[in-house]
């Protein structure tokens, strides 16, 4: 039997089978089977469709899976994990936050190595130009939490990174002060980018440099936790943080 509430919802978002099997990251025909031959998705499946389509998953399936605890809807955010950051797609942060039409957020010490990248200066001023809300969050390269993750990685440079990170960002921060850059001083568990309702996690491990360390891509679901735990932390760093000012760039 046939899915007709997937089609109809599909055609209610303008979308086609070809873009729904992009976003969710499976095969068309896969889609296609789930439309013409009723077949029932796994459940990360289901919750990702539904919330690409802005509908209840319940409305799509009413089998007994679609009906979850909010422990299986957190365990359903994690779209993958990647072992090592290095190890994460070299496009995916950029595919990522290209995506962007509300938030675009970077929580982290340095971020040195994004800082360094043209396309996603580029990418920045593009967002904000579109009235993205777009907000950086470095380290404050003299507080006790830069210094001790720069012991915890085995160095202790991370306050120059920082520094590094400012100066790479000053064309930024002079031509485009919708972009907002602050510094914390908060203790990071994780670097966390988000993208809307998509979110890159690199977990920091101690004695291992963060580009070692594991990667968590999480996409939120209506009634999941996981996603917004992790969006909080951004908030909350965000309203105790201070703004850069042009002496933090140039040091004079």
């Amino acid at each position: 039997m046939s899915n007709e509430r997937l089609r109809s919802a599909l055609l209610a978002q303008g979308m086609t089978v070809q873009d729904l099997a992009e976003a969710i990251k499976v095969a068309p025909k896969t889609v296609e089977r789930w439309i013409t031959q009723g077949k029932v998705p796994y459940r990360r499946h289901q919750y990702a469709t539904a919330s690409r389509l802005k509908v209840d998953v319940t409305t799509l399936w009413d089998d007994d899976r679609a009906v979850e605890t909010a422990s299986d809807l957190s365990k359903a955010e994690i779209v993958t994990v990647y072992p090592h950051r290095h190890m994460v797609p070299p496009g995916l942060w950029r595919e990522l936050y290209s995506r962007a039409e509300n938030y675009l957020d970077v929580l982290v010490y340095s971020g040195l190595w994004l800082s360094e990248d043209p396309l996603f200066h580029n990418l920045l001023k593009e967002k904000t130009e579109s009235e993205v809300q777009v907000r950086i969050l470095l380290g404050e390269p003299d507080c006790a939490a830069v210094r001790q993750r720069g012991i915890d990685e085995g160095h202790r440079i991370m306050d120059g990174k920082i520094r590094n990170a400012l100066v790479n960002y000053r064309p930024l921060f002079e031509s485009h002060p919708s972009i907002g850059f602050r510094l914390h001083d908060a203790t990071l568990y994780n670097s966390l980018f988000r993208s809307d309702d998509e979110m890159l996690v690199n977990t920091h491990v101690y004695g291992v440099g963060a580009y070692m360390a594991p990667v968590l891509h999480l996409r939120r679901l209506p009634g999941g936790g996981l996603f917004d735990t992790y969006a909080n932390s951004i908030e909350q760093t965000w309203g105790s943080a201070r703004p850069v000012t042009g002496h933090d760039i140039t040091g004079a």
